[in-house]
């Protein structure tokens, strides 16, 4: 039975999609904590602009942002072909091991250092390697909350935008559901985040929370339509793989027609 559910072809395809998904994410989450000059990447100088009367704002993004898009794209694809159940069983399975990989990351920082490697980082700049560990992996309750009810707020979104739009425009027009949903979802996720990480965590102002929701999704935005060619790409791929007749029923049965 087992050989014959690894030579099914979704079935393959569905596994190496939700170990993307999952690492994906916990990697997003991991990596969360720098914050980086989008300017700057590209060789500006900082913006300094004004939104909400917030003055000295610029495209100072977290690193999590660079992989996120990605999730929205995977979400997008395992709903055409598995549906909206397919989607929430991966969104499930990966917020479940985000939990559990802080749970290990906050065991770790618990467990007492050797005292050779307290000091072992000095030679690179690191003078406590217990204090840069902990550093890295200490990320705030309030920020690993509001990821993850984001997180899971946004996944519900983007599968029901999804899903309106292909029952009005039906197998045309991928580019609609597909980016006009992670746009939808996206705007809810940068909110969310901020009000439950720094409004409720940290006590910022409502000004402050509306003009860093709109600089992370003006990013977020521009990624989606960035990467909506790509959605094409995999989809192609993805006919050629399981064949056009298995994509084609696939399809249907993601949309709750396979029998009409």
């Amino acid at each position: 039975m087992v050989n014959t559910l690894l030579k099914d072809r979704p079935t393959k395809l569905f596994v190496i999609f939700t170990a993307f998904f999952v690492a994906n994410a916990l990697i997003a989450e991991c990596i969360g904590g720098k914050i980086f000059s989008l300017e700057k990447l590209f060789g500006l100088m900082p913006s300094n602009f004004t939104l909400f009367g917030q003055k000295g704002l610029s495209f100072n993004l977290t690193c999590g942002v660079l992989l996120w898009p990605l999730e929205f794209v995977m979400t997008d694809i395992v709903n055409e072909y598995y549906g909206p159940k397919a989607v929430r069983r991966i969104s499930y399975t990966a917020v479940a091991l985000i939990l559990y990989g802080f749970i290990m990351f906050y065991f770790a920082m618990g467990v007492p250092s050797a005292d050779f490697w307290y000091g072992s980082g000095v030679q690179d700049g690191i003078p406590d390697m217990n204090k840069a560990f902990n550093g890295v992996f200490g990320q705030g309750m309030w920020i690993i909350a509001g990821s993850i009810t984001a997180f899971m707020v946004s996944q519900i979104v983007d599968v029901t935008v999804f899903h309106k739009i292909k029952k009005y425009t039906g197998e045309k027009k991928v580019w609609l559901r597909a980016t006009g949903s992670t746009l939808i979802s996206q705007l809810v996720d940068s909110f969310i985040v901020l009000f439950i990480a720094f409004k409720i965590g940290k006590g910022w102002t409502w000004q402050l929370v509306l003009a860093i929701c709109l600089v992370n999704y003006a990013y977020k935005f521009t990624m989606a339509i960035l990467l909506t060619p790509l959605i094409y790409f995999v989809e192609k791929r993805i006919e050629k793989y399981f064949g056009h007749e298995t994509a084609y029923k696939m399809k249907r049965s993601a949309m709750g027609l396979e029998n009409e």
